[in-house]
């Protein structure tokens, strides 16, 4: 039951990392509806994709090591903060 837990969350984590870099031509891209992000940005938003794709390894090698429920929340982390930050207020 863990194991497909697992391969949910990963499931997630990639459409997330594949929604980012979807997006990110409107937020540094240089037409008139870029948000033209700065490079501290650029950084954050590069981690973060980097963090979608490596949770779902981690927890994968993880469950192999019989850390299953770390695994599993580890792999879930991406998705759960992207809700979260779909909760936050927005800033204007």
């Amino acid at each position: 039951m863990l194991t497909i837990l697992l391969v949910v969350a990963a499931i997630a984590d990639l459409a997330l990392a594949a929604l980012l870099i979807g997006v990110s031509g409107f937020i540094f891209g240089a037409g008139p509806e870029s948000m033209h992000g700065g490079l501290l940005f650029a950084v954050g938003y590069v981690a973060g994709i980097i963090l979608c794709v490596a949770a779902p390894v981690a927890g994968f090698m993880l469950m192999r090591r019989g850390s299953r429920g770390l695994g599993l929340t580890l792999a879930f982390t991406p998705p759960t903060g992207a809700l979260f930050a779909l909760a936050l207020p927005a800033p204007y």
